[in-house]
């Protein structure tokens, strides 16, 4: 039976291994979150039970970031990068518990791939090593991996059978522990109130379908296989910052008594619908926002819109422009915040301020055509 399988294009030894590697991976981050406890009721098996508690008594809730990688996969399979995606997964889906003031806890992912060859081969290595880096991304921002799913899906992986070199598609969800007295809505955004930027150096996983279109336009139907594409694929394939840590205990979440260390107000992760992102969450106050000073943006975005035409408020709208976060805080507490970010690694700098007009808008400076405006309302 299991020849007969193979033929269709399914290794079950190959899924087995990985398997069992991929368990034995996740049980070295079971101690990562001090409000998950962990229990290994599987006896041996990898495919066995392993439930997990969360700390009781403080009136936590439960929430869940669903998201994956997109077709941003097509690039990272082009360049043969598979490995960097886990920052992009761990991103997409913390970073939706984050923003809201929520601690990223728990994670699962399903991996479907066309083929994993055989345990030792190249491609086998390859998924090997794509999980490691999803342990190594989790580890950074104290996050349990705590299951997964691997899938050999055969030509349901993929769109060209020609070039990519080992298909796959990513997915997961992101467990995340709230707290009622912890939510971040907005409602405490005030006028006076300064925006902070926190930079990034590349799309994260939003707008990846221009950017393949744009790359079509440039480079042609082989811009997978182009060498005078590759420099250009390495700069849209560059991996996701992860802001959930330097958040999560900006906001208190390591602390015993959880109080933070700064009021964060609002928090925009700036994904698919660009700044139009931060709009939506400040519409509700009835405030308006000046964004006068955001990063530039990365060299390939700036030659993605070149190559498309892409008009301001699209480029706004569509990509992050340069920051891959939006934080709105006090203005007494902008240089302590700094330096905290700082301190992480995280690139942050003043890009506007939380102002009044009689109808909520944000107006962006462009940094993509100087002297360009781009209203957001």
């Amino acid at each position: 039976m299991s020849d007969l399988y193979a033929q269709a294009g399914v290794n079950i030894q190959a899924g087995d291994d990985f398997s069992e590697i991929a368990g034995r991976l996740c049980q070295s981050t079971y101690e990562n979150c001090k409000f998950v406890t962990v229990h290994n009721f599987s006896k041996g098996n990898f495919r066995g039970p392993r439930p997990f508690k969360v700390e009781e008594g403080r009136g936590f809730y439960f929430d869940a970031g669903p998201d994956g990688v997109g077709t941003k996969v097509g690039l990272y399979d082009a360049l043969i990068h598979h490995p960097k995606a886990a920052r992009d997964l761990v991103a997409m889906t913390a970073g939706d518990i984050t923003r809201y003031g929520g601690l990223p806890a728990v994670f699962w992912n399903i991996l479907s791939v066309r083929s994993l060859d055989d345990p030792g081969t190249s491609r086998f290595q390859l998924f090997t090593r794509t999980l490691e880096e999803l342990i190594a991304a989790g580890n950074e921002i104290d996050m349990v991996i705590h299951k997964g799913e691997t899938a050999e899906k055969g030509d349901f992986v993929g769109t060209d059978s020609k070039h990519p070199y080992a298909p796959f598609d990513w997915e997961a969800v992101a467990f995340g522990i709230c707290h009622p007295d912890k939510l971040i809505y907005g409602d405490r955004v005030r006028v006076g109130d300064v925006v902070i930027a926190l930079r990034e150096d590349g799309f994260r996983s939003n707008g990846i379908s221009l950017v393949r279109k744009a790359f079509l336009r440039q480079h042609g139907l082989d811009y997978q296989a182009s060498k005078r594409a590759h420099r250009d694929l390495l700069l849209a394939a560059e991996p996701s910052v992860l802001y959930d840590k330097m958040l999560t205990t900006a906001h208190g979440w390591y602390n015993t008594d959880l109080e933070p260390l700064f009021d964060l107000r609002l928090i925009a992760h700036i994904t698919g619908g660009g700044m139009g992102k931060f709009a939506e969450l400040l519409r509700p106050t009835g405030l308006s926002a000046v964004l006068y000073d955001l990063y530039e943006p990365p060299e390939i975005m700036q030659k993605c819109a070149r190559w498309m035409d892409v008009p301001d408020d699209q480029f706004y709208r569509t990509w992050n422009g340069g920051q891959g976060m939006l934080v709105v805080i006090p203005a007494d507490q902008v240089d302590a915040f700094l330096r905290h970010s700082s301190s992480f690694g995280i690139a942050a700098q003043v890009c506007g301020d939380i102002t009044f007009s009689t109808t909520t808008s944000v107006v962006v400076t462009s940094q993509l055509h100087v002297g360009e405006k781009a209203i957001f309302d």
